[in-house]
C-alpha cells in the first residue's frame, strides 16, 4: 500500500473496527478475552495508539482471520511507525497538522473552499512566508520550516498520480494585498499557472454571488480505496476538526456542490484572475 504512514495507520483503524464489528462484539469483550483493556481495543480501532505486530497476531488468532489477512493488517502496522517526509521538519509544522498532510499524501480527491487566503498547495514562498510572520509566534527557523514543507507539499500536483484538485476560491482572497502589490502579481500568476494543471480545476467566488453554502474555509479528501471514506478536514489557529461522519460528508459535499454553482465557471474564474493580475500590474 503506498502512501503515508498517516493514511496506513487509518487504514489499519478501519480495518480493526470492522473486524470487530463483523465478530458483534464490544472493544470490552474483545479486551476481556485477549487480558486487554476495553480501551486499549478502542486506541487500536480509532488510530490514537501504536499497534504492534504482536497484537495484530493476537486479535487475528481471536477473529480467526486468514494468514493473508494477517500479514497485510501487520505490514500496515509497521508502516505506520515510519516518519513522512514532512515530519524531519520538528516544530515547524504543529502534530495536528501532521495528521493531515498525511492524509493529504495519499488523497486521489481534493475539493477545497478557501474563503480568506490562496490555497496552501498554490501559495508562491514570499506569499507562503508573509502568511506565517503574521500573528504567528514562530522563530525565523520554524517559519522557514513550516514554508518549506508547503512548497514541497505543492509537488502533490504536479505528479503522475496527482489528485483531482477542485479549488474554489473567494474573490476577497485574490484582492486582499499580502506582503505588496508586485507579491500579489507573482501570486496571481501563479495560481494562473497551478490552474493549467491537467488535474486541476479552480472557480472564483466572486463579491457579486449572493447567498452561498458556507460559513469558512474547509477542505474534502477522497481516497482510491472504498473502504477509505471521505474526510472532510477544517482547522483554526490552534487546533484542527477531522469529520468523516457519513451525515458530515453528505452535508459538506452538498455545500460544496453550492458553491460550485455559486461561483464562475473555470473560463469565467480564469479571466477574471486575468483582469486581477492585469489591476496589479499597474
Amino acid at each position: 500500500m503506498a502512501g503515508s504512514p498517516t493514511a496506513r495507520r487509518r487504514r489499519l483503524s478501519i480495518e480493526l473496527k470492522k473486524l470487530r464489528e463483523q465478530s458483534t462484539l464490544t472493544c470490552a469483550q474483545v479486551g476481556a478475552a485477549l487480558d486487554w483493556s476495553g480501551s486499549k481495543v478502542n486506541r487500536m480501532e480509532t488510530g490514537s495508539g501504536r499497534v504492534q505486530p504482536s497484537d495484530i497476531d493476537a486479535l487475528c488468532r481471536f477473529y480467526a482471520t486468514s494468514e493473508e489477512l494477517r500479514e497485510f493488517l501487520k505490514s500496515l502496522a509497521r508502516q505506520a511507525k515510519m516518519r513522512g517526509w514532512w515530519q524531519v521538519h520538528g516544530s515547524g509544522v504543529p502534530e495536528w497538522f501532521n495528521i493531515y498532510i498525511g492524509l493529504e499524501q495519499e488523497a486521489s480527491a481534493f475539493r477545497q473552499y478557501q474563503c480568506e487566503v490562496v490555497p496552501g498547495l498554490m501559495q508562491t514562498h514570499a506569499y507562503a512566508s508573509e502568511l506565517h510572520k503574521t500573528g504567528a509566534h514562530m522563530s525565523a527557523e520554524d517559519i522557514a520550516r513550516a514554508v518549506q514543507v508547503r512548497m514541497e507539499r505543492q509537488a502533490l500536483l504536479n505528479g503522475p498520480d496527482a489528485p483531482e484538485a477542485w479549488f474554489i476560491v473567494n474573490e476577497g482572497a485574490l484582492r486582499n494585498v499580502i506582503g505588496d502589490r508586485a507579491l500579489m502579481r507573482d501570486q496571481i500568476e501563479r495560481i494562473l499557472d497551478t490552474g493549467r494543471l491537467p488535474s486541476v480545476t479552480i472557480q472564483v467566488l466572486p463579491f457579486d454571488s449572493g447567498t452561498y453554502p458556507a460559513t469558512g474555509s474547509f477542505t474534502m479528501l477522497g481516497f482510491p480505496a472504498p473502504e477509505d471514506p471521505d474526510i472532510v478536514y477544517r482547522d483554526g489557529i490552534t487546533d484542527a476538526v477531522y469529520l468523516e461522519g457519513e451525515h458530515h460528508v453528505r452535508e459538506y459535499t452538498r455545500a460544496f456542490d453550492g458553491l460550485r454553482a455559486a461561483a464562475l465557471s473555470p473560463q469565467r474564474s480564469a479571466q477574471l484572475i486575468e483582469t486581477i493580475l492585469k489591476e496589479y500590474a499597474q
